[in-house]
């Protein structure tokens, strides 16, 4: 049944591979959970004490609420579907509520740090041209991790300097990129040397295969502890950056929202919460009731 589920989130829901993988994830550790608990290969008749049993295990082994809140997600939306079939009459899943936890503010890297990390790497001569082009396609397109490990060589545009980039739920947006990246695009494709089969992606790792998506957080995690005491330091901080930084330079939100490939403007609005400080002092400087004081 999960197989089925699989089948009907890839052909009718249409959601990224990326998503599929998570899916079939949370889904596997269920199932063997089950198996391990139960003793029971059936994850379609379950009463939700073991789903309670399933949260206590994953808290117990150290995983982070919000990671157990996808899990918990993936599972609703499995159980939504048997419901829809007809498979079950109740969704175990019907009391079940997502942890609740304060999210770690995501900071987004200050202009000084982003410059402060090229010049000291590229001073040091310890960042490959990979790794730079990594880092640098991150911050200046804004893609996720996961657009960047899958994209694809035909859909970089060296005449228009343009990326077309599949994004969520196989949705497409073409991002703009600048003409140092260019630059550094053509030198990297004196090296690129793909293995077969791994010929239509863009970015390939030394043995000539796809970039995982481990590697990109790894870079990403190790130059920039170089430059900043942040605690979080990863490609969707990366991408955080890029949305504050060309709002910051006065960038349109809804033009913001297209470049992010997000659906709707309030998933875009959240970025612009780092603005609030530089707003607050433009206010004190600009507004003559403030000027006054």
């Amino acid at each position: 049944m999960i197989e089925r589920f699989l089948e009907y989130i890839e052909v009718e829901k249409r959601y990224s591979p990326y998503t599929i993988i998570n899916y079939k994830k949370d889904l596997s550790d269920f199932s063997a959970f089950v198996l391990e608990s139960e003793a029971s290969h059936d994850v379609v008749h379950v009463h939700k004490k073991v789903i309670r049993n399933f949260i206590a295990e994953l808290s117990n082994a150290g995983l982070s609420k919000r990671s157990i809140n996808r899990k918990l997600s993936s599972l609703r939306s499995f159980y939504s579907f048997l419901l829809r079939i007809g498979e079950i009459k109740v969704s175990p899943m019907e009391t079940i509520d997502s942890l609740k936890f304060y999210a770690e503010k995501r900071i987004p890297f200050s202009v000084e740090e982003m410059e402060k990390m090229k010049d000291e790497v590229e001073e040091k001569g310890v960042i490959t041209l990979l790794e730079k082009l990594i880092i640098e396609t991150l911050y200046q397109t804004g893609i996720r991790k996961a657009e960047l490990c899958n994209m694809l060589f035909d859909n970089v545009d060296f005449s228009k300097k343009e990326i077309m980039v599949v994004g969520k739920g196989n949705k497409e947006r073409v991002v703009p990129f600048s003409d140092s990246l260019l630059e550094d695009y053509r030198q990297y494709l004196s090296i690129r040397h793909p293995e077969k089969g791994s010929e239509k992606f863009f970015f390939i790792n030394k043995k000539g295969k796809k970039l995982g998506e481990k590697f990109v957080y790894l870079v990403v995690n190790k130059y920039f502890s170089l430059v900043t005491s942040k605690q979080k330091k990863s490609p969707h901080i990366l991408r955080h950056t890029f949305a504050t930084h060309i709002l910051n330079e006065g960038a349109e939100i809804s033009k913001v929202q297209k470049l992010m490939g997000h659906a709707s403007l309030a998933s875009t609005q959240v970025y612009t919460s780092a603005n609030i400080e530089k707003l607050k002092e433009a206010y004190k400087n600009a507004h003559p009731r403030e000027k006054k004081r």
